[in-house]
């Protein structure tokens, strides 16, 4: 085995590591078990493409391998998904959830659902379980520095936090029992809290003001295009699991808004991660 077979090698057993880290909380959560089964097959499957392309493009940021090409980046998202569906596969199977006589539309469902945050694990592993190649990291941190970059990293962190909680039931129960107020509070709170978790306290990975940029000015341009990310992101995902579904407009308005607090603190802590 060369140097490179084996470089790849452990890159895969470490993608697998970071899929079922990063996949656990949701492969034990007894809602995106039916999930698999009752969300319409067309939504996932949408839901699926433009989770791959999502990765794709992270792929450039913090992926699975350094890369420097598009094709690069494709085979990099095509590893991810892979390694993610084994990942899901196997844990489900130890779980007993899915067995031979298990109907193929039912493993395939689950696995398919399951397969979405363990890609994300996967494809960040690298960066998260290794002591990665500081070269490298400076190079993609670099990529990721324009204003669009740093807007595609607050939609990734959006989804993922998002995928996380949008399938349990409390979504919708808190945004029924939330009056108006509730819910104009709870938008004042996730952009403020975006807000300073993105420019105030010093995490790691935190964005840099840009220089000439005041708290009004990089309030307009970074936060409120952030928060707006995060609620479009919010109410795609409710729409993906059927849960905007016969829902009139103040519903739908609050579990958007419930589920855009968690998604906004996924946008503003992104860069931790990636």
């Amino acid at each position: 085995m060369t140097s490179a077979d084996r470089d790849y090698a452990l890159g895969l057993g470490r993608a697998f590591g970071g899929a079922i880290l990063f996949g656990l909380p949701l492969l034990m959560t007894m809602e995106m078990w039916s999930l698999g089964v009752t969300t319409h097959a067309w939504r996932l499957l949408l839901f699926l493409v433009l989770n791959f392309w999502v990765l794709v493009v992270l792929s450039r940021f913090g992926g699975f391998e350094p890369t420097s090409s598009l094709n690069d980046d494709l085979l990099d998202a095509l590893a991810a998904y892979a390694v993610a569906i084994a990942a899901a596969a196997c844990v489900l199977a130890l779980f007993g959830l899915i067995r031979f006589d298990t109907p193929l539309n039912e493993w395939v469902g689950m696995i398919a659902v399951q397969s979405v945050p363990a890609s994300f694990g996967a494809m960040l592993a690298r960066k998260q379980l290794s002591t990665g190649d500081s070269r490298n990291d400076e190079d993609q941190a670099a990529r990721a520095e324009g204003y669009g970059g740093q807007l595609f990293l607050m939609l990734a962190g959006s989804l993922f936090l998002a995928f996380n909680v949008a399938p349990t039931e409390e979504v919708s129960l808190v945004g029924f029992k939330m009056t108006p107020w509730h819910s104009l509070a709870l938008v004042a709170a996730s952009l403020l809290l975006l807000h300073i978790l993105v420019f105030a306290i010093g995490l790691s990975g935190q964005k840099q003001r840009p220089h000439g940029y005041g708290i009004g000015r990089l309030f307009l341009v970074y936060s409120v295009p952030g928060y707006g990310i995060a609620l479009l992101v919010s109410l795609y995902v409710l729409w993906t699991f059927g849960s905007t579904d016969g829902q009139n407009l103040e519903a739908l308005v609050g579990s958007t808004v419930v589920l855009g607090f968690p998604a906004a603190i996924g946008a503003a802590i992104a860069r931790l991660v990636i």
